[in-house]
């Protein structure tokens, strides 16, 4: 019984032994090794055997983090004050300075991220702190990562997360922000009205200029009509002469005898008492007087 009892404790302090030698580290974890007192270096991932009684591991973790630092008040370069809450996220790059430079980093971190603010704040003017949001953040993480690297620790962000300016200042702010959208749609407007005004009167040119040409095309249109109408008509008279000195080149005296005789005739019936005749009265007589004789000769 003795005996089985003695195996028991044996093999209780084996599994204790064991239990202290072997340490399995995930990939996102290292072990800092105390030998003694004396750091002897990180070791992991993977199966890490460490020496009972003698070695002392503290395990770190290099995932990035993040704190979330609670509201603080900032004055401001013109004495405004403001609460400001932000987050900052860091990773250990050194795991055994992480252990070995700071007792606690979250706590140490948290205190040197408030000072900064503090002091970054008081150089900045109300107006700049809430437009350069991102140039506050880029210069809290400059700072605040000059300060940390001797931790072995990497703070590769801060986020401001809001600024909360006193209530007076948000209601002016509020007015100027109406105002503001008051002018810019004012401008909209304006701007709106003057291009509508512009391409009316574009069109209103467009319109005219076809008219315009519209007017100029028909005008010569018109103008070519009327000339060859005229060309058309020159031609016919002119055809109309060629056929009139044609048949005159046929008559003989007789015909033009019995033409004045009809004329003549026509005349005396008229009841006018003035007659216009277009023609030589003198060579009419003598033409009727030689055709006359003609006549006697001939009987």
């Amino acid at each position: 019984m003795s005996e089985l009892i003695t195996l028991g404790i044996f093999g209780f302090l084996i599994l204790v032994l064991l239990f202290q030698m072997v340490r399995i580290v995930p990939e996102y974890e290292r072990l800092v090794i105390f030998r003694l007192g004396r750091v002897i270096g990180s070791r992991g991932p993977g199966l890490v055997i460490l020496l009972p009684f003698v070695d002392r591991a503290v395990r770190v973790d290099l995932r990035e983090q993040f704190r979330e630092i609670p509201q603080q008040t900032a004055i401001t370069k013109d004495n405004a004050p403001i609460d400001i809450d932000f987050l900052i996220y860091w990773r250990v790059i050194d795991p055994v300075a992480s252990v070995v430079q700071v007792g606690d980093f979250v706590s140490a971190a948290v205190g040197i991220a408030t000072t900064t603010l503090r002091a970054v704040i008081g150089d900045i003017l109300l107006d700049d702190v809430l437009a350069r949001r991102e140039q506050i953040n880029e210069i809290l993480r400059s700072k605040l990562d000059e300060v940390t690297e001797r931790w072995g620790v990497k703070v590769t962000t801060v986020e401001i997360r809001e600024i909360t300016p006193p209530r007076d200042i948000q209601e002016a702010m509020n007015r100027q922000m109406s105002a503001e959208r008051n002018r810019r749609a004012m401008v909209t407007e304006a701007d709106g009205k003057r291009e509508a005004a512009v391409k009316v009167a574009e069109g209103e040119k467009q319109a005219a200029i076809l008219r315009a040409e519209g007017e100029k095309q028909a005008a010569i249109l018109q103008a070519e009509g009327e000339r060859q109408a005229q060309m058309l008509r020159a031609e016919g008279y002119a055809s109309a002469i060629r056929t009139i000195a044609d048949v005159a080149r046929t008559l003989d005296a007789n015909t033009m005898t019995l033409q004045y005789y009809d004329v003549l005739k026509a005349l005396g019936t008229s009841d006018a008492s003035k007659w216009i005749i277009p023609v030589d009265l003198v060579r009419l007589g003598q033409f009727l007087s030689s055709n006359r004789e003609g006549d006697e000769e001939k009987r």
